[in-house]
């Protein structure tokens, strides 16, 4: 798939070819989609009911509804969501501690996923509080897919924390992104 930019926060996913273009079928959802057109806002306290949703079939120990009310009301927080079709397809809370943003929640519908929507949130993020920041985050160790999607923009291992998931006393990993002037060096 290729992204193209319709808009500064608009974005539509192109498929290469209709065979690959169909996102999994879900037994709850059933949809056929050549090209899903988003854009990326700041949630609302209406997108609650839908926040609430995709959370609850995204993750096995869901926020509750006065974590989200909690984060949105922080002047410190950058809490945005992925739209499309006027549907909420997935959102991004991050909260800043100091001197470091700490990703804490990013979840996409399950109807939604593999189609670049977590990339464009978190690429929304670092546009917004800024590419040389310090950023956090927990994940879970047995979610491989998260984890390179993470170290593709320049998350590291940085820790465990032992028995962190209340739901399977899974661990988490830690991961840090550094500033991203030191990124580029590395690169170039």
């Amino acid at each position: 798939m290729r992204r193209s930019t319709l808009s500064d926060d608009t974005f539509a996913i192109e498929p290469r070819d209709a065979a690959r273009s169909q996102p999994r079928r879900s037994h709850r959802h059933a949809r056929v989609a050549i090209d899903l057109f988003f854009g990326i806002r700041p949630l609302a306290y209406g997108d609650l009911p839908d926040v609430i949703t995709i959370e609850r079939r995204a993750f096995p120990a869901p926020w509750s509804l006065a974590m989200f009310v909690l984060e949105l009301s922080k002047p410190t927080s950058i809490c945005t969501g992925a739209i499309t079709g006027g549907d909420l397809a997935g959102y991004l809370v991050c909260s800043r501690y100091h001197t470091v943003w700490h990703l804490m929640n990013l979840a996409v519908d399950l109807d939604y996923r593999r189609l670049g929507i977590a990339s464009r949130l978190i690429e929304h993020l670092l546009a917004e509080a800024g590419v040389d920041e310090r950023y956090t985050l927990e994940v879970r160790v047995s979610n491989t897919e998260a984890i390179r999607m993470y170290e593709s923009f320049g998350f590291r291992s940085a820790g465990i924390r032992r028995r962190y998931y209340h739901d399977n006393n899974e661990d988490a990993l830690i991961m840090w992104r550094t500033h991203g002037r030191e990124l580029s060096e590395q690169a170039g």
